[in-house]
């Protein structure tokens, strides 16, 4: 997996399969502000040597089993509250 690290706040918001991340949201844990510390990109580049190439491919997406997994490559943004410091996370797949 390719990283960006937030202290290039233009590149890291470049990365992303779809809509740029923005450089604030809302905290998932408290009524805090959450502030972009980096972006994770899938490449094509193993994850473990037992594994294939994408996140997707480690377990299934399967809704009404299992349930919900990625179905694609993807691109994940962490964030940290300005508050109560929990992490925050968002995505978006290819």
């Amino acid at each position: 997996m390719k990283v960006a690290v937030a202290h290039d706040e233009e590149k890291t918001r470049r990365i992303s399969f779809q809509a740029e991340f923005p450089v604030i949201t809302d905290c998932c844990r408290c009524e805090g502000v959450s502030r972009l510390a980096f972006v994770g990109h899938e490449t094509g580049e193993p994850i473990l040597p037992s594994s294939g190439s994408y996140i997707h491919q480690l377990h299934k997406n399967d809704p009404e089993g299992e349930g919900y997994w990625p179905h694609d490559a993807c691109c994940v943004a962490v964030y940290f509250c300005t508050k109560c410091l929990e992490p925050t996370a968002l995505y978006n797949q290819a």
